[in-house]
């Protein structure tokens, strides 16, 4: 079977289960620590198979770069968080940083991707706009652990669908497109 289509089928399937999880409210089964391991787990068996299975690496280093940060539009999610924020729903510590870093993040990903620069400038906006990035979406995933650890009926509402799909599908996609953004962009290191 060819890479392309194992990992269409990979994905189909895990954003199926992660369908399935929502509906039956398997977060909320959870301990307090099962939601950030569900999310730590997931990311690491994204870049496990990055990093250990040639054939997919090689696939996905074959991807434009651009994909990969157009992957991050899905953080326009954040006008979301927002909503549910004013409507009282969910509580402003974890919405406004959450939800404003997340919008930040979607927007620029845009002129990084598409700015008509030469490659050291894209490089370097790219490695910017990277960083920014995933110290967001880890600082979001370190309030949240800290909110639910404290009260989890305040973010009761991340264990029902749709946002159930952010800790068991788009939290862990984002982490580990970050972390495959860093590798493709850090120059490799010559040989003295």
């Amino acid at each position: 079977m060819p890479v392309a289509l194992l990992l269409r089928v990979f994905f189909w399937l895990w954003f199926g289960a992660a369908l399935a999880a929502g509906h039956f409210l398997v977060l909320q089964r959870l301990p307090a620590f099962g939601v950030p391991l569900v999310i730590s787990g997931l990311t690491a068996l994204l870049l496990l198979a990055y990093f250990r299975l040639p054939s997919i690496r090689t696939w996905v280093d074959a991807l434009d770069l651009r994909s990969l940060i157009l992957v991050h539009l899905t953080r326009f999610v954040g006008v979301y968080f927002l909503i549910l924020f004013q409507r009282g729903e969910l509580p402003g510590a974890f919405a406004l940083p959450a939800g404003i870093g997340d919008l930040i993040v979607a927007t620029m990903a845009l002129p990084v991707a598409f700015a008509p620069l030469d490659a050291g400038p894209r490089r370097r906006a790219i490695a910017i706009w990277n960083v920014a990035g995933l110290v967001d979406i880890l600082l979001v995933v370190a309030t949240a652990v800290r909110l639910n650890a404290a009260d989890p009926t305040q973010l009761r509402i991340m264990t029902h669908l749709p946002l159930s799909l952010l800790p068991t599908f788009l939290v862990p996609l984002i982490i580990a497109t970050h972390v495959i953004i860093y590798v493709r962009t850090v120059p490799a290191p010559t040989d003295a």
